[in-house]
């Protein structure tokens, strides 16, 4: 064995040993769901697939918990930043069957589009037309009646200036109607300048610099990390990459800032997530682990599940949260309005 190879495997060791120490610790420290949960839905709950038995589904699945907001995919956006309104004509009644059936719960409208950049075609946040339309996008549904706006613009490269604009354009609407502007964002360097070296082996940025996590989340009411699709082998070694992910987000985000994170309710199998690592319980745990070491005192707190796509229709509709995923979160995270 070279020295090299001895160095390299004495890296992952340590790499190793690192985060399942980060996963070691009492969750039950953490106390229990402040209630500012959410969970991210599909397309399928406004385009006119939703049914009455999913519907009822639903309900027997948020009631009783900390969910306060459901993300609901409402886009895509052009390119242009427009928003076809034929894409979400049962919104109005299933915010309507939310608000009667699960009084407090808050749809805001998620958008998203691919962020033009590297050769990709996509939405261009440096040019302000774009941004104007987008913002006018955000408007649109909130006109529709939805409870507020949660963005989801990939990939943003760490320091972008234009998505920073952007996020003050909208966040002046939404403060104007009184209602939430919340953004899904990547991880933070695990590493410190991770972000620099992160287009080599991967496809599009990876990971943000603490730093510029901390100037998104001051300028929004929400801040959603997408802690799962880390390639992570094993649930401790995937529990400990989410407790370092949350303790993080913790010392980043103000405390004006709900700070969420994303569970991986979703069971795809390829190089950057194992389902049989990437699981809501080790997520759970991981968090709270984080969360009782970091800032046991936080109220402005919450998790996330990803995804629940309503409707069974479809390859990916069977590829969501299951019942075991939901039963992971309500019983390793409780119900809401838990005290620290």
């Amino acid at each position: 064995m070279t020295l090299a190879t001895v160095i390299a495997v004495l890296a992952v060791v340590a790499a190793a040993t690192a985060l399942r120490a980060q996963y070691a610790g009492n969750p039950a420290a953490a106390g229990r769901s402040r209630g500012h949960d959410a969970v991210w839905l599909g397309h399928a709950w406004v385009d006119g697939r939703r049914t009455a038995a999913g519907m009822a589904l639903l309900r027997s699945r948020v009631r009783g918990t900390g969910i306060r907001d459901l993300y609901v995919h409402t886009g895509p956006l052009e390119h242009d930043g427009s928003l076809d309104p034929k894409l979400y004509p049962a919104a109005a009644s299933f915010i309507a069957d939310v608000h009667r059936s699960l009084p407090g719960v808050r749809v805001q409208a998620w958008l998203g589009d691919v962020v033009a950049g590297g050769g990709r075609s996509g939405l261009r946040l440096g040019d302000t037309a774009v941004r104007a339309r987008l913002r006018d996008s955000c408007a649109q549904v909130l006109d529709a009646g939805f409870d507020g706006v949660h963005l989801d613009l990939e990939p943003v490269p760490s320091g972008d200036r234009d998505f920073l604009a952007l996020l003050d354009s909208v966040h002046d609407l939404t403060e104007e109607r009184g209602v939430p502007l919340s953004v899904a964002v990547p991880q933070i360097d695990p590493l410190p300048g991770l972000h620099a070296v992160a287009h080599l082996p991967f496809s599009h940025p990876k990971w943000w610099a603490q730093a510029y996590f901390g100037q998104v989340a001051r300028r929004v009411d929400q801040i959603a990390v997408m802690a799962y699709d880390t390639a992570m082998p094993a649930k401790s070694l995937f529990g400990g990459y989410v407790a370092q992910q949350t303790g993080l987000a913790l010392a980043a985000t103000p405390h004006s800032t709900d700070l969420i994170i994303g569970l991986p309710g979703y069971h795809t199998e390829n190089m950057g997530h194992h389902a049989y690592a990437e699981t809501v319980d080790a997520a759970v745990r991981g968090a709270r682990v984080a969360l009782a070491r970091h800032d046991r005192g936080r109220r402005m707190f919450g998790l996330s599940l990803y995804i629940d796509f309503g409707s069974t229709t479809g390859a990916r509709g069977s590829d969501g949260a299951t019942t075991g995923d939901w039963a992971a979160y309500r019983s390793g995270w409780g119900t809401g309005g838990g005290t620290p």
